[in-house]
């Protein structure tokens, strides 16, 4: 069982970033949030973590409003900087923890929150502020991340009370985790008060900003009841983004230890950090056990189907590379270049040997078996003008007249527009 270590709160200001990147540290209106972070870095390497589960909103930089998640959890292997428009920050890549967050991903789905999953997206500075202070001179710090990014940014978003109730489901999760050498610490990044938009930006509320923290510590369910609208009055509107912090302390037992405190508020951000350790008992393990069963119950007795190969994150991780070139035919010109140029397209994505022998060999149940998805192959066989019972039919081991045999009316069709689906039409 993976232990949780304690929970951390800190500001996710672009401040942050910038005084690290040009170098603030001895500046007397920089050093505040220099010395609190290092604080907060000393108690994770003194507590030897492992894992930091990284709780943030991402600032319409990989998250735009044409699909806006509440919950997007991540679960890639590795973690680059985002450009924010100006180039990426001079961070090396963090790295991903990715088992764990496949395991979390089945323990939230289980208990009814409604996930999103991403991968191969960078972070913005929701995440890389204070995960970049981790590090010091000597380099970045060495652990690993997962990250959960919580759609604040375009009402309608999840309360308080939910974010609570993900910080429950959370504990769960990773105490289930079957390691019981991972020390995991979680992170909720944002706030405290500031208002960056319309005529109220620059707003600042230092009282509510030490009344939220002192009532995340001894009191959270006071937090838990407010109001969305409470928490834009007291600490503007996207200062209202601290419910993230809530996950954080729900998933932490009732008792914990306040070791670190620090705020300064030099602009328009009460920049803040705080650190609780964890206090409460190991948990039963005969309810983790339990627990277990309750994450597979859906599924469970699937795994015997044969010639079925559900189509789970491992899988989607592992080959997103190649599921990435096939749904990129989509785009008229990858389109175009596959059709033409498919080894230099290859070679753009990086493509392997047997990947590009899959595909243009045409391989249909090869690439069902080694986890693409039957949606992309689709979409491929729609550009060579292949139809789908023709894809049925290979991946059965049967020629198109044997499959069609089995079928009521012996019909073809596929997901193509135009040429390619008049000429299969015809045949």
């Amino acid at each position: 069982m993976a232990k949780i270590i304690g929970g951390i709160g800190a500001s996710h200001s672009p401040t942050i970033g910038f005084a690290k990147d040009t170098g603030k540290q001895n500046d007397p209106a920089w050093a505040p949030i220099f010395e609190s972070f290092a604080e907060v870095r000393a108690w994770v390497r003194a507590k030897e973590i492992d894992v930091l589960f990284m709780i943030y909103n991402d600032h319409i930089t990989s998250f735009f409003f044409d699909h806006y998640s509440a919950f997007a959890l991540g679960v890639d292997d590795v973690w680059r900087p985002a450009d924010e428009g100006d180039g990426p920050r001079p961070v090396p890549p963090a790295k991903g923890h990715a088992a764990l967050a496949r395991h979390v991903a089945a323990a939230l789905v289980a208990d009814e929150f409604d996930m999103s999953f991403f991968q191969g997206k960078p972070l913005d500075h929701g995440c890389l502020s204070p995960l970049s202070m981790m590090g010091d001179e000597a380099g970045p710090w060495g652990g690993s991340i997962v990250p959960l990014q919580v759609g604040v940014l375009q009402l309608p978003i999840p309360n308080a009370k939910r974010c609570w109730k993900l910080g429950r489901s959370l504990r769960k999760a990773i105490q289930s985790y079957p390691d019981d050498d991972l020390r995991v610490a979680i992170v909720a990044t944002g706030g405290l008060s500031h208002q960056v938009h319309g005529e109220r930006a620059g707003f600042l509320n230092e009282a509510w900003d030490q009344e939220f923290l002192d009532l995340l510590e001894t009191a959270p369910d006071k937090l838990v009841e407010k109001r969305l609208a409470d928490y834009a009055v007291l600490g503007g509107m996207e200062g209202a983004e601290v419910i993230m912090w809530l996950i954080m302390r729900g998933a932490l037992s009732e008792a914990v230890r306040k070791v670190h405190l620090h705020t300064y508020a030099p602009s328009v951000t009460n920049i803040a950090t705080v650190v609780f350790e964890d206090l409460g008992d190991e948990p039963d393990p005969e309810e983790i056990a339990a627990y277990r069963v309750h994450m597979g119950y859906e599924l469970a007795g699937a795994e015997t189907l044969t010639g079925t190969y559900p189509f789970t994150l491992d899988r989607s991780l592992k080959n997103f590379r190649i599921n990435d070139f096939l749904h990129r035919l989509i785009e008229p010109a990858h389109r175009a270049r596959f059709l033409s140029d498919f080894a230099g397209l290859a070679d753009e994505f990086g493509l392997d040997a047997e990947e590009r022998e899959l595909i243009t060999k045409r391989d249909w149940i090869g690439m069902i078996r080694r986890g693409v998805s039957f949606f992309v192959l689709e979409k491929m066989a729609a550009v060579i003008g292949v139809s789908n019972p023709e894809v049925y039919a290979s991946m059965r081991g049967e020629t198109i007249e044997q499959f069609l045999a089995t079928r009521k009316v012996p019909i073809r069709y596929s997901v193509a527009a135009g040429k390619n689906a008049e000429e299969i039409a015809a045949n």
